[in-house]
């Protein structure tokens, strides 16, 4: 066994602490360190972001959700299935996070599935047309008890940026605001509608759909505080535990009649694997080093100099070498804070109220 043992690494040595605090004035002189938003799972009894280690699954149950988007533009709705013109009616979408409803701010849709309008024979509050995916049509209406035929179809691609009326915008002008559909590959008719509602700040899929369709950090909704309370300025539900609101989100819905089904699931969920209590993504700033942003002094960029320092040390054994080459190409930028109450600070003093450094 090799080992420096009168000179072992120690994480908490004073020495090690002052060094890190060293390289990280180093990369931050040099221009490679950014602050941006990025969904972390996030623990409200720790206060503080989980690695995936630190998270387990337990069994849990939840309200899972249909809710109406109702169509807002019926003449771009009219052109993707060739119609002369379009009823009112609604996009479906399921969900088990109703306390996400509130931050909404997209629908996801497959390029590739076929997509039905369909007429039911007894209209609904939204109108009599409802929108899903093709091969979920029946086993919709038959979990919804309605019945209705299959008006047109025409694939997701051909609904890219239609947008449709936040469920919520009857309930309180606040959400008066449109979701627009992107284009996503994540989306499947396994359960569901064929329609993925989509939260940025609370899901990681969601997140990078969102931002890859040219939404800025500072425009997504972020009403989850630390604690797990919505901000106080959040309408209908400020004030509130995400938990204590499901069920009253639920009720806004059924009251703006968005809602068309709700039941209990039994469903395995992210945990604390301290606390044993339920973990969620949220988007939290984050401060991250650009693994491919150009620095000051017109060196090469972090990811060039950390690979060619791996060609430049042996390796025991020789394979250590190809693993640790394929992380740091592949790796996307390196978030290096953690709101962790353990571990090295980051040394930086930031402005309470701008948040500038």
């Amino acid at each position: 066994v090799l080992g420096e043992w009168d000179n072992p690494y120690l994480t908490m040595n004073f020495h090690n602490e002052a060094n890190e605090v060293r390289a990280l004035a180093g990369i931050l002189e040099k221009g490679y360190i950014f602050r941006g938003l990025k969904p972390v799972n996030w623990c409200f009894d720790c206060g503080s972001a989980l690695a995936e280690a630190e998270v387990e699954y337990q069994d849990r149950r939840d309200p899972a959700i249909d809710v109406a988007f109702s169509f807002a533009e019926k003449d771009k709705l009219a052109k993707a299935f060739k119609l002369d013109k379009v009823d009112d009616g609604a996009v479906v979408i399921w969900t088990t996070t109703p306390w996400t409803i509130p931050s909404n701010q997209a629908l996801n849709m497959h390029p590739e599935l076929e997509y039905a309008l369909v007429r039911l024979e007894e209209p609904l509050a939204t109108g009599p047309l409802l929108l899903l995916a093709k091969d979920c049509v029946e086993r919709c209406l038959e979990d919804w008890k309605l019945t209705g035929r299959i008006e047109a179809t025409c694939l997701g691609e051909d609904l890219e940026h239609v947008a449709f009326h936040h469920p919520l915008s009857k309930a309180d002008a606040a959400y008066d605001r449109l979701s627009p559909v992107y284009i996503s590959d994540y989306v499947t008719t396994d359960v569901g509608t064929g329609i993925v509602h989509s939260a940025p700040a609370y899901g990681v899929d969601d997140f990078i759909s969102c931002k890859a369709n040219g939404l800025k950090d500072d425009d997504i909704l972020k009403p989850v505080m630390s604690d797990g309370k919505y901000s106080e300025s959040l309408a209908l539900f400020g004030g509130l535990s995400i938990w204590d609101a499901n069920p009253k989100i639920v009720e806004a819905l059924k009251s703006a009649g968005t809602l068309l089904e709700i039941k209990m699931l039994k469903h395995s969920y992210m945990h604390c694997w301290r606390h044993k209590t339920p973990v969620i993504y949220r988007a939290t700033n984050q401060w991250f080093a650009g693994m491919d942003r150009q620095p000051n002094d017109g060196t090469a960029t972090l990811r060039e100099k950390a690979l060619a320092a791996v060609e430049q040390n042996n390796f025991y054994p020789a394979w250590g070498r190809a693993r640790l080459h394929a992380m740091i190409a592949n790796r996307p930028d390196w978030t290096l804070s953690r709101q962790r109450q353990w571990g090295v600070p980051m040394a930086f003093l930031v402005h309470k109220e701008t948040g500038q450094l």
